[in-house]
């Protein structure tokens, strides 16, 4: 019998360490993934990860439970994230967009339906890594996670309204990254009418 994640934080509470590294482990992959996509750099998201944990045990008495702890721990995971990035101050290009790329998402779309499903997962992850660290987090949380907007609202503390947004213009950032790997596929598509 698997132990909850709210008997797990009062065990922690009551001074049980082995309980807390049953919730290390139960969302350390999940914690890592959003620290690579955010930071792309192996070192930096175990560092970030490592800070993660270290910082939900210091303040675990603060979770309410207002929200799921998953939820809780992704937004420390994002907020450890944006102070690592802004301390580094790191400064990824962004991808430039335009009205003709806007018109090609559904191209793009159906470009990646022609894709084995496994070589696509592969694909967008290879290009949500090339985006900016919102951009990725964002896409990591909605596409992989499969994080609702409202989730993923209290994690990065912005309106659902705000979300939809920035997802919209991540999807649009990312199929100008995927076109660049898609363009054999679009052509065969289109070349044959």
């Amino acid at each position: 019998m698997t132990t909850n994640d709210d008997q797990l934080i009062e065990a922690i509470l009551n001074g049980d360490t082995n309980a807390f590294s049953q919730l290390v482990d139960r969302y350390k992959d999940l914690v890592y993934t959003l620290a690579i996509r955010m930071l792309k750099h192996k070192e930096e998201a175990e560092e970030v990860a490592q800070d993660t944990f270290i910082k939900v045990y210091k303040s675990l008495n603060k979770f309410k439970g207002d929200s799921k702890f998953s939820t809780w721990i992704y937004r420390v995971a994002y907020n450890t994230c944006l102070d690592a990035i802004k301390k580094n101050k790191k400064h990824i290009n962004d991808v430039e967009i335009d009205e003709f790329t806007y018109n090609k998402l559904d191209t793009i779309d159906n470009a990646l339906d022609n894709i084995i499903k496994k070589e696509r997962s592969q694909l967008i992850k290879n290009c949500i890594n090339q985006l900016p660290e919102d951009s990725s987090a964002l896409l990591t949380l909605f596409y992989f996670e499969e994080l609702s907007l409202d989730e993923i609202s209290k994690i990065i503390n912005v309106e659902t309204n705000t979300v939809k947004v920035k997802l919209f213009r991540a999807r649009k950032k990312l199929a100008v990254v995927l076109e660049q790997y898609l363009q054999p596929q679009i052509r065969m598509n289109y070349g044959t009418g």
